[in-house]
């Protein structure tokens, strides 16, 4: 469903991707781990058309949208939850979610908000609170809703664990476990490499801008010197 190609990306003359290869299939969930500054969040903000001096390939369901517009595309079925837990903080949670499905089409809208009501119980009784008024893991509920609401085939999640207690995180696996369950290709960037590879079928080390592992969640769990990155260690 999501196939990457020869990525290489740059800011001005510097390049902080160098032929990145990767795939995403429908229902499965792929982890990106690395250290700061590998190129992480480039890598989804390429996927993403959110950054866009590229060359190579980005094909989602048989389409190559590197020369889509940026706001066009979620219509290929991609969606983002952007690192820093990104929110309107003066508008309410329910307001919050309406402006995530403004592309959406009445039904799909209510349809999108009602599967991630059933996801997020605990943001039925938060719709009339203010968006600076939750929690930090309440916030990434939202955020996640969001990205949920249109229905996407392919999920891109920027450091889901970020600045985050590890009770919360813990809440927050089983629900992205669930959108894979349904079909959903789960692409997860994170720094810490026991939150990635408990969630992942496939795993892919980046560092330095480039794959330097393509292979399964569980030969990293069962091999950790194969996570020959000292901070990943640590993580």
């Amino acid at each position: 469903m999501l196939e990457v190609r020869q990525l290489d990306a740059f800011y001005g003359d510097a390049r902080a991707l160098w032929g990145v290869d990767l795939d995403v299939r429908a229902g499965e969930t792929v982890c990106v781990i690395g250290p700061n500054g590998a190129g992480k969040s480039t890598l989804v903000n390429a996927i993403a058309r959110l950054h866009t001096r590229t060359r190579g390939r980005i094909v989602v369901g048989g389409t190559d949208v590197c020369g889509v517009a940026t706001h066009r595309v979620c219509s290929f079925g991609v969606a983002i939850v952007p690192e820093g837990r990104r929110l309107l903080p003066d508008l309410t949670v329910e307001d919050n979610l309406r402006v995530a499905s403004y592309a959406l089409t009445r039904e799909q809208a209510q349809a999108g908000r009602d599967r991630v009501l059933e996801l997020f119980p605990q943001l039925r009784q938060r719709l009339t609170a203010t968006a600076r008024t939750l929690s930090g893991g309440e916030q990434q509920m939202v955020v996640l809703a969001q990205a949920l609401a249109s229905r996407p085939s392919i999920l891109l999640v920027d450091e889901l664990s970020l600045g985050l207690a590890p009770v919360v995180v813990k809440r927050l696996v089983p629900t992205l476990a669930a959108v894979a369950e349904s079909g959903v290709g789960v692409l997860l960037i994170e720094q810490f490499a026991h939150v990635a590879l408990r969630l992942a079928n496939r795993a892919y080390i980046l560092e330095g801008g480039r794959i330097r592992y393509d292979g399964t969640a569980e030969e990293l769990r069962q091999k950790p010197e194969l996570l020959h990155s000292a901070y990943l260690l640590r993580a």
